[in-house]
């Protein structure tokens, strides 16, 4: 009898191992509900934040806790990044498109300049010979028939000759000129050779 009553008292003290269990299932159901709540809560206030780049946020009507409305607002978010990358996509591409249209007009008038400045030589070149081949021609002339003709070219043309023959053909065709004529025909000369830099 004394024997049986330690374990008899031992016993009564300990509770029931199912109360046990009972209530180490309440307290965590009551945890995961707490648990849930304040994850969802908190997963809500991440959704609705704007984003720092783009400035796009979720819905801020989102119901909490629902992995639907969640997800529902973050393929929306989804959706308004893809259109926004697509613009900037296309204005890439239109500026891109600017700058080749821009290089190839820049190289049309490259070969257009390089074109002109061709041909300008050529006239150049051209006119370069004719003169030439007309100061040949007047230096070849008798003096009193050179002499008729500048009389009556413009000073400055006639001065352009005389300054590109030799001197004694030159020298004829003044003495025959009429003194004014020659006067005039002489300060343009003079004043081609004083504008003509020195050094």
């Amino acid at each position: 009898m004394g024997a049986g009553s330690p374990e008899t008292g031992t016993a009564e003290a300990r509770p029931p191992r199912r109360t046990l269990a009972i209530l180490a299932m309440l307290l965590f159901a009551s945890g995961a509900i707490r648990l849930g709540g304040d994850a969802g809560k908190a997963w809500a206030e991440v959704v609705s934040q704007p984003d720092a780049e783009t400035g796009i946020s979720a819905p801020a009507n989102a119901p909490e806790g629902k992995p639907t409305a969640l997800l529902s607002a973050l393929r929306e978010r989804e959706a308004k990044l893809l259109e926004r990358e697509a613009k900037l996509g296309e204005r890439e591409k239109s500026l891109a498109d600017a700058r080749a249209v821009a290089e190839e007009r820049i190289k049309e008038l490259a070969a257009q300049e390089a074109e002109l400045s061709k041909a300008l030589t050529i006239a150049d070149d051209a006119a370069e010979g004719d003169v030439t081949r007309l100061v040949a021609v007047y230096e070849n002339m008798k003096p009193k028939d050179a002499t008729a003709l500048f009389a009556v070219m413009d000073a400055d043309f006639a001065a352009g000759f005389l300054a590109r023959m030799k001197p004694e053909a030159a020298a004829a065709i003044m003495a025959g000129l009429d003194p004014k004529v020659a006067y005039t025909i002489s300060a343009v000369l003079a004043g081609r050779n004083a504008r003509a830099p020195r050094n």
